[in-house]
């Protein structure tokens, strides 16, 4: 069926926290086909290449369709029972604060706000918390230091409006791709001016005026010399200063900072301070580089200070903007998800924002002190504090650092419960209890985006299986529990209404979130409702908050922090001579459950892989595409090389997607150590040193299969492509049967063996298939192999000798690697576009192939393409010039 007998249905996108809409259209067997409401205030149509992957990645191949205890399958009225059972037997022996939930920004609003209500509640601890809590944390704590709440005071549309971005500790082109896109019409329409703050050089680079590549951890002394300019020069403003507290004091730290720290030539500096302060319509855009830090809080203090100096907030075109990473990490935080806050913005240490809270749910007690945080969590259940674990839409035994201590906390808990989409993940595999969760575009509900907009997420296809809303599942043990009246929830929209009720005692307590004006929607408006951006009825008109002067620290000002630099916790050594950065790759998404699903978003960077400087590429004798380990105090992991000029010397980068699952030698946080931010407790992952050194492998490996593998062998990487799946294979022992080896891999001991071997060159390949179909193909070889994988990854219909050529025939042709997912063109596809058509700008390549006009998150990569095979063709037309 191709979908046109079904209307559409608009819905948010499942990734980043831009929250773009999404106009989705089912075809009645389970597929799903998506593209940007136009009409939504987040993306006006746009998406990036994830959001116009998403239908690539509905199904049920990789779907838990069953609960499961102790590994087996159970009924819903088992598991949940267990679940109740246990959780009450525990808290009933050791108190309320030996059990703990950890959540997810996956979840929706109202999931967030039953999972809350239920631990501080009813159960009586606080002891909730969220993987939000390892991207958003520390700017949640500068903006409370600051402003008094955890309020974002802009908008999206003063990334229009302004007249000069500054993006840190953010690679927004890779990562919130449609906002760039936003500050890329700006720059064409009003000549917005873009600086790009970051150790490595991003793809946001390509369009900015200036390129800060300050040393890591910096940022806090940039910013202070920035203040210290701002108050030589006289330019803070003296009517807005009234309505603040602290402004000498801070003055007076940031002198302490030396700006030669940030390792950045002097006169770059200079020309961002002059820009910045002679620029009014400033924006100031920070994200995990500024966040993952173990100074992460500061750094956030130290941004707004510059803007409260010069009142540059809550005006149009200005303002710090701290934009999230996840759909729903606001939502999170507006209805208590951390273990550190309440509901609706209110304090867990404030006596009456308890009584309040425990009067309106009419709960029997509130916890009178904060929860343990993410890594204290974690560490208290390897300690035997935390007996009962509800982990519920993420992966903490591969997304915490010291990810392997993680998992075996999670292992030997007494009792660990996980509800997710699938039981294929690193943290599931451990788990006691498994339950099967609705996903997007099978749940209901609300998120909030980056600048306050809830926006509806609506259901198009059924849940498989048994699958359940997380809502259900949760008011479910809690009824079980014994609180029936508290969790006797029928819908989302019911839930909704309880929450924007509740947002009254935010401003009852004269806090920021209020969206009571909703609390009495019908179910019908409920579901027809459209993106609204909080506050609904109390502040300005345009959304913005604090440019009147109007802050919530009980004397209405806002709180300057006297901040000074601190570097990062752990420093090079001759042990270990290099700084990790950690981050996201522009197609992938987490720990890949869902964007892995997507073959033409696998097909861009298939393989884990560590950017290290050509300068120390040549110290440490090593080639491109090398396999190296790395090594740090707790951990190492094994990655491809890729040689760039983009990382400094001494740095190096790998991202974070890889698990378990997909590379089980090259999950990052194993490496990555347990140091938090004594503020936010928010983990430093952007600053680990290690060394690095050649893999000493006895072969290497390439295999093309119909179903997935898993080889045992020191490195291996799978990919899912559009005929099965591809993977990178390296082993350190000698295999001396090749042929049963490749049997056992790909489960295929009956299939017919076509091989060829060169045993004096070491290589071996072979094709095992069934009638006409190959099903798997393995090359291996002494030396990395040389072939052409893009080719070999669509399993081509070819006879087994041929395609163990592992070259296409004349009449094929190879398209090379992804370069621009959105519309799937390859890189030798561009290649050949501008030698033979003489393209000579990006532009021209958009209109040849439409590659790079849509999320334009591959523009810089086209940019040098062009300018590399420009010269090319000028070069040859020189020597070579036509008759």
């Amino acid at each position: 069926m191709d979908g046109s007998g079904f209307p559409e249905v608009r819905s948010t996108c499942a990734y980043c926290g831009v929250g773009c809409g999404v106009l989705l259209r089912p075809d009645g067997a389970g597929g799903l086909a998506v593209r940007g409401d136009p009409d939504h205030p987040a993306n006006y149509g746009r998406l990036c290449s994830k959001g116009m992957a998403l239908g690539e990645t509905v199904g049920q191949d990789h779907r838990l369709l069953a609960p499961r205890a102790y590994g087996k399958d159970a009924s819903w009225d088992e598991a949940l029972q267990l679940v109740a059972d246990r959780f009450s037997s525990t808290i009933e022996a050791y108190g309320p604060d030996s059990v703990a939930f950890y959540v997810s920004g996956q979840l929706l609003t109202e999931d967030y706000y039953v999972a809350n209500k239920l631990m501080k509640g009813f159960i009586g601890s606080a002891n909730i918390d969220t993987n939000s809590r390892l991207c958003m944390a520390s700017t949640v704590a500068g903006h409370k230091r600051a402003f008094g709440t955890d309020t974002v005071p802009g908008t999206y549309e003063d990334l229009d409006q302004a007249d000069l971005v500054v993006l840190v500790g953010s690679n927004l082109a890779w990562c919130h791709p449609v906002l760039y896109q936003r500050i890329l019409v700006a720059r064409q329409s009003r000549g917005t001016k873009i600086v790009v703050i970051d150790p490595r050089r991003t793809a946001s680079c390509d369009q900015a005026d200036l390129h800060l590549a300050l040393k890591s951890g910096s940022d806090v002394a940039l910013f202070n010399y920035l203040l210290t300019r701002i108050h030589a020069d006289g330019k803070f403003d003296t009517p807005f200063l009234s309505r603040t507290v602290g402004f000498a004091d801070a003055v007076n730290a940031a002198l302490n900072d030396d700006p030669a720290v940030t390792g950045l030539d002097p006169r770059n500096i200079k020309a961002f301070c002059d820009l910045w302060i002679k620029t009014e319509r400033v924006v100031t855009v920070f994200s995990q580089g500024v966040n993952q830090s173990s100074s992460g809080t500061d750094k956030v203090n130290a941004i707004l200070n510059c803007h409260l100096a010069t009142g540059r907030i809550g005006r149009e075109g200005m303002g710090p903007f701290s934009v999230t990473g996840q759909p729903n990490a606001m939502g999170g935080r507006e209805v208590g998800g951390l273990a550190n806050m309440l509901a609706c913005h209110l304090d867990i240490e404030n006596d009456d924002h308890r009584r309040a809270v425990q009067h309106f749910w009419n709960s029997p007690k509130v916890p009178q002190k904060q929860g343990l945080k993410a890594v204290d969590l974690f560490q208290s259940i390897e300690d035997g504090q935390i007996k009962a674990l509800w982990i519920i839409h993420t992966n903490p035994a591969a997304t915490m650092p010291d990810a392997d201590r993680v998992g075996a906390a999670i292992e030997n808990c007494p009792f660990t419960v996980v509800s997710d989409l699938t039981a294929e993940t690193d943290t599931a595999r451990i788990a006691d209890v498994l339950l099967p969760a609705a996903g997007w575009g099978e749940k209901s509900g609300t998120v909030t985006n980056s600048d306050r907009t809830i926006s509806r997420q609506r259901a198009v296809l059924e849940p498989p299986g048994q699958a359940r809303f997380d809502w259900e599942i949760l008011a479910e043990v809690g009824r079980r529990m014994g609180w029936t009246k508290a969790f006797c929830y029928e819908s989302p929209a019911q839930i909704f209404r309880e929450y924007a009720d509740m947002t009254s005692l935010a401003v009852s307590f004269g806090k920021d979130l209020d969206v009571a004006k909703l609390s009495n929607i019908e179910d019908e408006e409920y579901e027809a409702l459209s993106p609204t951006r909080w506050p609904t009825r109390s502040h300005p008109a345009d959304g913005r908050f604090f440019g009147d002067g109007q802050f919530f620290h009980p004397d209405k000002k806002a709180r300057f922090v006297a901040v000074t630099y601190r570097p990062p916790k752990a420093e090079t050594s001759e042990q270990y001579p290099y700084k990790l950065n950690t981050g996201r790759n522009r197609d992938q998404w987490h720990t890949m459950t869902r964007s892995g699903l997507s073959p033409r978003l696998s097909a861009h960077l298939a393989e884990p892989y560590v950017e290290v400087n050509p300068k120390d590429v040549g110290r440490l004798g090593l080639s491109t595409a090398d396999l190296v380990e790395i090594s740090s105090s707790i951990g190492s992991g094994i990655f491809r090389l890729r040689v760039t000029e983009a990382i400094a010397p001494g740095q190096v980068f790998a991202p974070i997607h890889w698990t378990g699952e997909t590379a089980p030698a090259a999950r990052v946080n194993a490496l990555v150590p347990s140091v938090t931010d004594p503020v936010s407790g928010q983990p430093e992952s952007k600053a680990t040193v290690v060394s690095i050194r050649r893999m000493n492998a006895a072969w290497y490996g390439f295999a093309v299969s119909v179903d997935a593998a898993s080889p045992e062998a020191e490195y291996w990487a799978i990919a899912k492509t559009t005929s099965g799946y591809r993977m990178e294979i390296a082993g350190k022992q000698i295999i001396k049967d090749w042929e049963s080896t490749a049997r056992d891999w790909f489960g295929l001991p009956d299939a017919v063996a076509t091989s060829i071997e060169d045993a004096k060159r070491g290589t071996f390949r072979i094709a095992l298939s069934k009638g006409q179909r190959i099903l798997a193909v393995l090359f291996v070889s002494r030396e990395p192999i040389t072939l052409m994988r893009d080719y070999l990854a669509a399993l081509p219909e070819v006879a087994p000798q041929q395609i163990l050529s592992g070259r296409s025939s004349a009449s094929s042709e190879d398209c090379g690697p992804i370069v621009c997912s959105c519309f799937d063109v390859g890189l030798r596809t561009i290649i050949r576009a501008i030698h033979d058509k003489h393209l000579m700008s990006v532009d021209e390549i958009g209109d040849t192939l439409q590659a790079g006009t849509n999320c334009g998150s591959c523009r810089p990569e086209l940019t040098d393409l062009v300018i590399k095979h420009s010269k090319l063709i000028h070069k040859k037309t020189k020597h070579c010039p036509q008759e």
